[in-house]
């Protein structure tokens, strides 16, 4: 979808301004938006109107469905501009306010979603929410048109209620935001998370759950942690069913790679075409870490694929990754995607095109409004027997695909949303330093690099604060929680795979930053938005895992990490601090917290410190941790002193490592296990079977 569509020349309204594709495809509505601004509240409180508030993001099919029907409708805007004062927020640029909203909106109806529909007092305290509404009312569901009038006249005649229903909600909100459990987290919520799990495990096809169903990667991550630590093969079992599946279904592009944001069914065949950045960054670290935890090849290649779809279609030249890509291209759901059996077989031949369509169940009948998804769904469950060996097959296959991906390249594409976020590119980052380190390659690395030192130059004020969007040479939004806290695990993971010394100083320089700005010091954890952001009705605080990790899960992960690294207990402190702030959460809903059950599981497990001390530069040494590097060591942080201007910085960040220096010259293993430290070790091998045994 074009940014800004004017196919009747209208003038446009305040969105022309904006930075972001979502606001800039309502620009020339006929709608007076404007953007989220006190310029809008203070014109709402002049002309004693409400605001009407809609939030969505740029690639929601839905949004697109709203726009069409409502937002470039002359009745709906004329009866808008009458009445009402409109917001357009994007929700993926100030998720503080999306946040609040929908939070509101899951209270008062039991569910949320984008577009998400919210009328506000001009104190912008919410009197009713929704999402999704059709011009007209049908089948049950209230159209704008009759909403609009109804809301309207409430606003006239019940205001006094409206404004009651608008403070019941932020009241609501706030005492949420300040309960606090000052009970400790108990080593049973792990077990009790993992039984929720394992009940809504679905044996057939993986996942967890019925439709829609979601991938959850953090979930699966969990479940290898659960695995590793001896507590059941099952957890195993169950991630790699999940992750065979995904891959075998129509929600990863059997052609182009990468995965759909959610499947619409329980067999993860139809998806909801639109990709998103944080999807495949997090599904690739969880094929990863069951790579290291099998050994199969299988789930290398599906990370590799995924990284070949992200830095060939969603990477800027100067290193930042772009965040989603629509479903929809020419207005129609999925077209971009699907093929008949004549469209293959003019392109591969009869022969080749008929092997190709029974591969990947392309019908006559099609799986998707007459045409079909490519999958490979039956074909896990049924042989094939083409006529050639299995290399020549695989050989003939990989052609073919090829064929096909150029010839889908020319059609027309879904639009990509190319703005730049601090958070999930801190999650490709780290996926993709994981990446390099895991598969030894080191490509991943060179974009993992380029991509925190692009952050670095161009999402960061004068003062050093983190901004939350870069586009179109414009970087914006004070940082939120979750670009602190995802930049830091990049960090994180880019020390661990470069063994740069300055990606540690710089974790400890962003932690100190995030503790400033986002810390309650009154009931623990971190707020949101920063102490000097834009005040909203509330500062909200959360714990609970959505499609990505919350950022609280995150830190708190990261500042257990950072306890290890550097001897420093007062972050593991404030890390345990920070989950017993959130307790009663989580204790109710152990499955809905995973990463913080990840964190926990970093905290009750006796941990591994591994200090490597190297005479010899970095590329020796690094030559010899290959092998290292393949494990599955969650519960293992490694530090590294090599020879050179690092050697004593790494003493400065970490003074533990004072006394720690090679034996005869040789590459040098310490050791060190629930705060006893071994005997240091050249040997590798000794080192390698240690861990292991633990």
């Amino acid at each position: 979808m074009a940014l800004t569509q004017n196919p009747h020349k209208r003038k446009p309204n305040s969105l022309i301004h904006s930075k972001s594709p979502y606001l800039l495809q309502h620009a020339y509505n006929p709608v007076d938006w404007y953007p989220w601004s006190e310029e809008a509240f203070e014109k709402a409180k002049k002309e004693d109107k409400p605001i009407f508030l809609s939030i969505g993001y740029s690639t929601c099919h839905w949004c697109h469905v709203m726009q069409k029907e409502s937002f470039e409708d002359e009745e709906v805007a004329a009866l808008l501009k009458e009445s009402f004062i409109a917001v357009k927020v994007d929700r993926e640029e100030r998720p503080d306010i999306d946040h609040i909203y929908m939070t509101v909106c899951q209270s008062m109806t039991g569910h949320g979603g984008w577009p998400l529909t919210v009328f506000l007092t001009p104190d912008k305290k919410p009197f009713f929410v929704g999402t999704y509404f059709p011009k007209h009312s049908k089948h049950g569901r209230p159209g704008m048109m009759d909403l609009l009038s109804v809301i309207q006249e409430k606003w006239q005649t019940e205001r006094p209620n409206l404004e009651i229903i608008g403070q019941r909600a932020i009241t609501s909100l706030q005492k949420e935001v300040a309960s606090r459990s000052d009970e400790e987290l108990r080593a049973e919520v792990l077990r009790e998370g993992y039984q929720w799990l394992r009940n809504q495990f679905d044996k057939n096809y993986g996942g967890f759950g019925h439709a829609p169903k979601f991938p959850t990667p953090h979930n699966l991550s969990f479940l290898l942690r659960y695995w590793k630590y001896g507590r059941s093969e099952e957890a195993l079992a169950m991630v790699e069913k999940t992750l065979q599946s995904m891959h075998a279904g129509g929600i990863y592009d059997h052609l182009g790679y990468g995965f759909s944001r959610y499947s619409t069914d329980d067999r993860w065949l139809v998806p909801h075409f639109e990709k998103m950045l944080y999807d495949n960054a997090l599904l690739a670290i969880a094929y990863l870490e069951c790579y290291q935890a099998t050994g199969n090849d299988f789930y290398a290649q599906v990370a590799r694929d995924i990284f070949s779809y992200v830095l060939r279609d969603m990477t800027d030249r100067e290193g930042g990754f772009y965040s989603a890509e629509d479903a929809d291209s020419e207005g129609v759901e999925g077209k971009f995607y699907v093929w008949t059996p004549q469209e293959i077989k003019a392109a591969l031949g009869e022969e080749m095109g008929t092997l190709f369509c029974q591969y990947y169940d392309v019908t006559e009948k099609g799986n998707f409004e007459g045409q079909s998804i490519l999958n490979r769904i039956k074909g896990r469950e049924q042989a094939f027997c083409p006529p050639y060996g299995e290399e020549e097959w695989r050989d003939k296959l990989f052609a073919a695909q090829q064929k096909l991906w150029v010839l889908r390249e020319k059609r027309v594409h879904p639009y990509k949303d190319d703005k730049i976020l601090t958070s999930w590119n801190g999650m490709v980052i780290a996926a993709l330093a994981m990446g390099a380190r895991i598969l030894q390659d080191e490509q991943y690395l060179v974009a993992a690099e380029k991509s925190f030192h692009f952050i670095w130059k161009h999402l960061r004020n004068d003062q050093g604060r983190l901004l939350a969007r870069y586009r179109d040479g414009e970087a914006a939004h004070l940082a939120y929680l979750d670009d602190y806290a995802y930049l830091i695990n990049a960090s994180l993971e880019l020390y661990h795979t470069s063994k740069k010394a300055e990606y540690l100083q710089k974790t400890i320089a962003l932690q100190k930053a995030q503790t400033a700005l986002f810390w309650d010091q009154e009931e623990g954890g971190f707020f949101f938005y920063g102490r000097d952001g834009e005040s909203l009705p509330v500062r909200p605080k959360q714990i609970y895992d959505g499609a990505t990790p919350s950022g609280n899960a995150v830190s708190a992960l990261n500042l257990l990490r950072l306890a290890r690294l550097t001897g420093d207990s007062a972050w593991e402190d404030q890390g345990m601090e920070l989950l017993n702030a959130f307790s009663a959460q989580i204790s109710a809903y152990p499955a809905g917290h995973c990463y913080s059950l990840m964190a926990l599981f970093f905290a009750f497990t006796p941990n591994n410190e591994v200090v490597i001390v190297a005479d010899k530069n970095l590329e020796e040494a690094q030559e010899s941790l290959k092998d290292l590097e393949q494990q599955f060591l969650p519960e293992t942080v490694f530090l590294y002193r090599f020879a050179g201007p690092d050697y004593k910085a790494i003493e400065e960040m970490a003074p533990f490592v004072r006394d720690m220096k090679t034996v005869d010259h040789h590459l040098t293993f310490y050791v060190c296990r629930d705060f006893a430290c071994q005997q240091p070790t050249t040997n590798l091998d000794d080192v390698k079977a240690s861990l292991e045994a633990h």
